[in-house]
């Protein structure tokens, strides 16, 4: 997928362990093949040169689809799997692969997991600390969310997701679907905090796209809380942020 993946386990039987992170490294890998846009012959690729119909592929990329779809519908149209009337599934695909390896490493027994795919980040158990990465200042951390035993657990059960939209790793790749071209009003990055990382991964890529209007989406959306760097500098977050993380460091609130 183009990116640099960590898994973190603690407890549980060290050969169950030791054979689920086998698995978990070779479900992504697995993920890779079947949905990478750089791989021709992946199904994903198939798909949108014409070669392969949706029905023909395999069930992992119709609950993908399905997904997408959903997603759509949340998003009043702002997240978008549609590219050049095809079928590009990146924005959630990653998020949706990672929370799968998570609950493979969970499932074998690990009291804590936590696994990274790119900087976007499901964790079960804890405590975790995971930092959002400056986009303005390189090496720096805006801010830490605290996961697991007194980091808000009760309100997210036992899992916790952490996701980052923004340019600041791979340029201007999230467009307004609407116009095909970059957000007005862009942020630096936004971050979403949720249960799962299908769902903080769609709702930071679909509020980041937003632009202005991802505040007040984001407060609406339940289960869910956001911080954000503005293009200036600036920082917000939503409400319940606060309980999840500590203070920014070197940054000024906004309004």
């Amino acid at each position: 997928m183009g990116t640099v993946f960590s898994l973190d386990v603690r407890g549980g039987a060290p050969d169950r362990i030791a054979a689920a992170v086998e698995g978990a490294a070779a479900w992504l890998r697995h993920v890779d093949e079947v949905f990478s846009t750089y791989r021709p012959g992946s199904q994903i690729s198939r798909l949108a040169a014409g070669g392969l119909t949706l029905a023909r592929c395999s069930a992992e990329v119709r609950e993908v689809h399905r997904l997408c779809e959903d997603a759509r519908r949340r998003t009043g149209g702002w997240f978008s799997a549609a590219y050049a009337g095809g079928f590009d599934p990146t924005g959630l695909v990653k998020g949706w692969a990672v929370e799968r390896a998570a609950e493979m490493l969970r499932s074998a027994g690990a009291d804590a997991v936590c696994v990274n795919g790119g900087g976007d980040v499901q964790t079960f158990g804890g405590p975790w600390r995971i930092g959002v990465a400056d986009p303005l200042r390189p090496g720096a951390v805006a801010a830490v969310v605290r996961a697991g035993e007194g980091a808000g657990g009760t309100a997210h059960g036992d899992g916790l997701a952490v996701a980052t939209s923004g340019p600041a790793e791979r340029g201007g790749h999230v467009l307004d679907p609407h116009t095909g071209r970059p957000p007005r009003d862009a942020l630096a990055s936004l971050t979403v905090v949720s249960r799962t990382l299908t769902e903080a991964d769609v709702a930071a890529t679909a509020a980041y796209a937003m632009g202005a209007r991802a505040r007040g989406w984001l407060a609406a959306e339940p289960g869910t809380e956001a911080f954000a760097v503005t293009a200036g500098g600036r920082t917000w977050h939503t409400a319940g942020f606060g309980a999840l993380a500590d203070p920014p460091a070197g940054r000024t609130p906004g309004r």
